[in-house]
């Protein structure tokens, strides 16, 4: 059986921030599929918003905008 890989905490929170965005962009018009894709093609940008202290809520109305 595959051993399974253990993610670190930051990425775990990470992940999980990104989630909570692509509710905010669903629930600000977006479909789901493009709330993910909008999110994987500016990862960085997402990530870089994570770092910087933005909330899911600040980071789906700036991909809004």
């Amino acid at each position: 059986m595959a051993r399974k890989e253990q993610l670190d905490p930051e990425t775990v929170a990470l992940i999980a921030w990104c989630g909570e965005v692509e509710s905010f962009l669903v629930k600000g018009g977006a479909t789901l599929a493009q709330a993910q894709e909008h999110i994987e093609e500016e990862i960085e940008w997402f990530m870089d918003l994570f770092y910087e202290g933005a909330t899911p809520e600040e980071a789906a109305t700036a991909a809004l905008s």
